[in-house]
């Protein structure tokens, strides 16, 4: 563990006397005991309801406001401390974000008695807490665990008690919502989070600056390239910022997310009206808005990529300039920048945040180019999250001509002066210089915006021990050759307090009734707890809390898809997004040897066993989309047999989100983490169900090694070719066809693919899946770790066939996680690479 950093102690008054008397004349505060006052006040008075015709929706939305403002007077409090001390804020950049729920996330930070008042507060109006909580629409924010990880450490940096903002994106319909349709297949709906009032979000009028687009960069007559430049003849138009309070678990400290919306400066077309040409009229509002409407817009057409790239870079100029406004406001020299905000990129997609930053110093505020320069890299660092290369993202430079002219000039120089300084350390090596170049230079010229990242920050870490070594062995191999200092690794983790406190009540009172509240902001406190799986009573509680667990997850299932499961089955578990490399077929082919085996046996004796999926596939995926589909197949074909005799049950739960996915985890037996060895950065879902006390079967990849360490090696199930092994067999020429010809289980089970057996009103629709994965040089290797899935899930059967055995490596799992906390995570960045301490 890194050596903590000793807080800075601010001793005023916590609250300055004005906005005490402001608060007051609004109403009732939401001090203990008072929350059925305040909430039947918000009722009343803003929403003018009465508590005989307020509906679900309207006490939801009181009870948020009542909540909401307590916690904006501790935001007030903290933006006070903060100011007053002049320290180092963290800027936390990311295109994703997934808070899910608020109110009770709100409430359990307030307290246990908070929560208590509530549930007590809504009985006595004929309502129920989770009844109330379930009219919140999960923000469709992000699409995996890029976004949750996000707000997971949004969640420990305020737990934690660091100064800190988050800077997105607020989209209009975020990640689409999900729809599976009679034959299968996924559909995308628009979401519909911002469809009623959002009582938790906060719009800052103040918070606007113009963002702008195309024009040309002029520079002076005769000037040095590095001179101030003025961009002229652009498209402007305004981002506006929209706060959501994120408060600390049982602390003072509630920091904020900042998401930018897009609004046209001149909404509204007069002149093009009263000309009959509506369209025209609001064009430029439309054009404004399309910057914040979905989260990851389609990039398979020209218009697509170029709104990606607008989108982005809408996003970080707003964000740098609310940085650098916060900064000049403090009375504050921009020299003293590095010492006042440490920007964090989250992967790639913040990246043109270094141009802009250069652009802001140089053209907008004077500051020499080098200067610029040593502010610009000591101010960022940069998290990669992904070895795939399609992920580490390239623009072509014509679109940056067309869009951003000053930028390009900008990475231009960067670029020169960067491959001086390979020459330098390398000379002559010109193939060196044309790996390193933040240019491609074959076919399509192309801007790598990974390269701008590595090159313009002071640290670059990645996720799990695993993939860090392979970004500097691979990825990065070059520039780690260069600067080896630069390259750190800070392994993910999760927010305890929402996937375990919020998740899991059981699990967490039971942790508390030994040990106390103290793991719930430092989960290490429960390797304390190590012996307790050797308790027979600990174990028989835990296997009584996992069972409550499956049967509220039953009946979830059975109310989203109408299937009936049994919770004394084994609930196999695999929800990520749908990825080849994530390798959902695998799992998939596994389920099919199942089916094969109960048919060609019917009365052998089976571990009952409910699979689940869940995910989303990027609606240009095409293969993910058939994943989907075939998977939607196989469970109907398989539930409907009656020769299955309940023996084997496949749930796919559409529409994926951080709700479902808090009654997914503490039900799970079974996490699959199946991923092709070498490919999957960290993984936070891996963390969140072993936390939960499932058993991982998974392969040696991402973070699951660490887990391994943590927990011990024969309490998961370990299987298939480690990362080496994968690179060996790739380059020996995978022919996944003579796998099939060697293993007839294996091929029996393509064939039923093939076949059309489990569409058989569309006997194509799996081909296209089978087909990838017996393509020659099959990238994921499905096949060839087949044989050593089945055996290891065999043995998976064979433990689960002792209940007293499975719930003692379950008790190990859980208490063996105190590793893998967002707050060990933040704590390292904070001592690593941003240099911030908390304020207290």
């Amino acid at each position: 563990m890194p050596m903590k950093t000793e807080p800075y102690r601010d001793d005023a008054e916590p609250m300055n006397n004005r906005v005490t008397a402001l608060m007051a004349r609004r109403g009732p505060a939401l001090q203990p005991g008072a929350l059925h006052a305040a909430l039947l006040d918000r009722l009343t008075r803003e929403l003018g309801k009465t508590p005989e015709t307020a509906s679900a929706r309207d006490v939801y939305d009181a009870l948020s406001l009542a909540v909401r403002e307590e916690l904006m007077l501790r935001w007030l409090a903290t933006q006070r401390r903060v100011a007053r001390a002049k320290v180092k804020r963290v800027c936390y950049l990311s295109v994703e974000y997934l808070p899910g729920n608020s109110l009770m996330n709100a409430l359990f930070s307030l307290g246990d008695s908070y929560v208590a008042e509530a549930r007590e507060t809504l009985r006595e109006m004929d309502f129920d807490l989770e009844q109330i909580a379930s009219q919140e629409i999960d923000p469709g924010l992000g699409n995996g665990g890029l976004g949750r990880l996000a707000a997971c450490f949004m969640d420990s940096l305020a737990t934690l008690q660091y100064p800190a903002v988050g800077y997105g994106i607020r989209y209009d319909y975020g990640i689409f919502t999900q729809r599976v349709d009679e034959d299968g297949s996924q559909r995308e709906v628009a979401s519909s989070w911002l469809k009623l009032r959002n009582p938790w979000e906060t719009p800052r009028g103040n918070a606007r600056y113009t963002v702008r687009f195309g024009g040309r960069s002029v520079a002076p007559p005769g000037a040095d390239p590095t001179a101030p430049h003025r961009w002229v003849d652009t498209h402007d138009l305004y981002a506006i910022g929209f706060d959501q309070l994120i408060p600390g678990n049982r602390s003072q400290t509630v920091n904020h997310l900042r998401l930018w919306s897009g609004r046209a400066i001149l909404p509204f077309d007069v002149d093009a009206f009263n000309d009959g040409d509506y369209p025209a009229a609001v064009r430029e509002q439309i054009d404004a808005k399309n910057l914040s409407r979905v989260l990851y817009p389609d990039d398979s057409t020209p218009q697509g990529k170029e709104l990606r790239l607008k989108q982005q870079y809408f996003f970080v100029s707003a964000s740098l300039q609310d940085m650098l406004a916060t900064h000049c406001a403090e009375g504050r020299a921009l020299d003293s920048l590095p010492d006042a905000m440490a920007v964090q990129l989250n992967d790639t997609h913040p990246s043109l945040a270094i141009a802009e930053l250069m652009r802001l110093l140089v053209d907008e505020h004077s500051v020499d180019w080098a200067e610029a320069w040593r502010i610009t890299t000591a101010v960022f660092s940069y998290t990669n999250h992904t070895l795939l290369p399609e992920a580490l993202e390239t623009w072509a430079v014509s679109l940056f001509e067309r869009l951003l002219p000053r930028h390009l000039e900008i990475i231009y120089l960067i670029n020169s002066e960067f491959l001086g300084e390979v020459d330098r350390r390398f000379p002559g090596d010109y193939d060196r210089q044309r790996r390193m170049s933040l240019i491609t230079e074959d076919g399509e010229r192309r801007v790598r915006m990974a390269h701008l990242a590595v090159v313009g920050s002071h640290r670059v870490n990645g996720v799990a021990r695993l993939h860090s070594e392979l970004m500097r062995r691979h990825v990065f191999g070059d520039f780690a050759e260069m600067h080896p200092e630069r390259f750190i690794n800070v392994t993910n983790g999760i927010a305890v307090r929402r996937w375990l406190k919020q998740a899991n009540p059981g699990l967490s009172a039971l942790l508390s009734e030994r040990i106390g509240f103290a793991w719930e902001n430092d989960l290490e406190d429960i390797g304390r707890l190590a012996g307790a799986a050797d308790d027979a009573q600990f174990r028989r509680r835990l296997r009584e809390i996992k069972r409550e667990n499956k049967l509220r997850l039953s009946a979830e299932i059975g109310h989203r898809i109408g299937l009936e499961v049994d919770a004394e089955s084994l609930f196999d578990v695999q929800v990520k997004r749908i990825h080849e490399y994530k390798r959902q077929t695998l799992n998939l082919l596994h389920v099919i040897t199942r089916y094969l085996r109960i048919i060609d046996q019917p009365d052998a004796e089976v571990v009952p066993r409910t699979v689940i999926f869940a995910g989303k596939a990027a609606p240009g995926y095409v293969i993910a989309k058939a994943i989907i589909k075939l998977i939607n197949n196989v469970a109907r074909t398989i539930n409907a047999d009656p020769r299955v005799g309940g023996r084997l049950r496949v749930a796919f739960l559409p529409d994926y989100d951080v709700s479902l996915a808090q009654k997914i985890m503490p039900a799970a037996d079974l996490s699959e983490q199946i991923s092709t060895a070498g490919m999957e950065a960290s993984g936070t879902g891996n963390m969140k169900l072993s936390l939960n006390g499932a058993l991982t079967i998974g392969t040696l990849d991402g973070a699951n090694i660490e887990i391994r360490e943590n927990v011990g090696p024969d309490h998961l199930f370990i299987f298939g070719l480690n990362a080496d092994e994968v690179v060996a067999q790739r380059a020996a020429g995978y022919r996944p066809r003579a796998l099939r010809e060697a293993n007839p289980m294996l091929s029996r089970a393509l064939s039923l693919i093939e076949s059309g057996h489990f569409s058989p009103e569309s006997p194509g629709d799996g081909r296209i899946v089978a087909e990838r994965l017996l393509a020659d040089g099959e990238p994921y290797l499905v096949l060839a770790d087949y044989a050593a899935y089945v055996h290891a899930q065999d043995r998976v059967d064979a433990l689960y066939r002792d209940a007293d055995e499975w719930s003692r490596k379950a008790a190990l799992n859980v208490l063996g996680m105190g590793y893998f906390s967002s707050d060990r995570s933040i704590r390292e960045y904070a001592d690593w690479i941003w240099g911030v301490r908390p304020v207290i």
